[in-house]
């Protein structure tokens, strides 16, 4: 017996439904969230843009604290899903940052940004691990891994553009991210 829906309408049609599926999942953890949430799995496509030149003369740099910009934010350092880096705002004069000796134990090199997501292995602030290399947190981000889960969460590393010798580490489940040292 001879079907009446022609095939070409069966094909054209069951593309139709599953193309919007696949773009869907191409883009699974790159699309902004919802109502302005933060964290969910969004990785940002780049690091912070560097400060701009004498935008913090010495000893005028911010202070740090007050992240909470929209009600749903976290109290810390947080990446919007426009790319907006909230936090990073200290100007490359701010003394904290200092290292006698930057990348003091070599440089990190297995790879930086979105498509390089690691997940913890072990440690706490002091030193945690992933694919066997080691980072410590800046004592002054402390407050800010409270919640950091330091056996399974993703994270993202990204070159610090404006404090030679530390790295921004980006907690994709939480979007916070927090000052790390290289350790080796």
């Amino acid at each position: 017996m001879k079907s009446k829906f022609p095939i070409g309408l069966g094909i054209a049609l069951t593309l139709m439904l599953l193309l919007p599926v696949h773009a869907q999942e191409k883009d699974r953890g790159h699309a902004p969230q919802p109502h302005g949430k933060v964290g969910g799995g969004y990785i940002p496509p780049r690091g912070p843009r560097p400060s701009k030149p004498g935008a913090f003369p010495a000893g005028a740099a911010p202070v740090q604290g007050n992240f909470r910009d929209a009600p749903e934010h976290p109290e810390a350092p947080h990446v919007h899903t426009n790319g907006q880096w909230v936090g990073h705002d200290q100007g490359r004069n701010d003394p904290k940052f200092h290292l006698d000796h930057p990348f003091e134990h070599g440089r990190f090199t297995l790879g930086f940004g979105r498509g390089h997501v690691f997940h913890l292995e072990g440690g706490n602030r002091e030193r945690f691990w992933f694919k066997g290399v080691y980072f410590s947190v800046a004592a002054f981000d402390y407050a800010y891994v409270a919640d950091w889960l330091w056996t399974s969460d993703p994270i993202v590393i990204y070159d610090d553009p404006d404090h030679d010798g530390w790295y921004l580490a980006y907690n994709v489940r939480l979007g916070t991210y927090v000052h790390v040292q290289y350790l080796g």
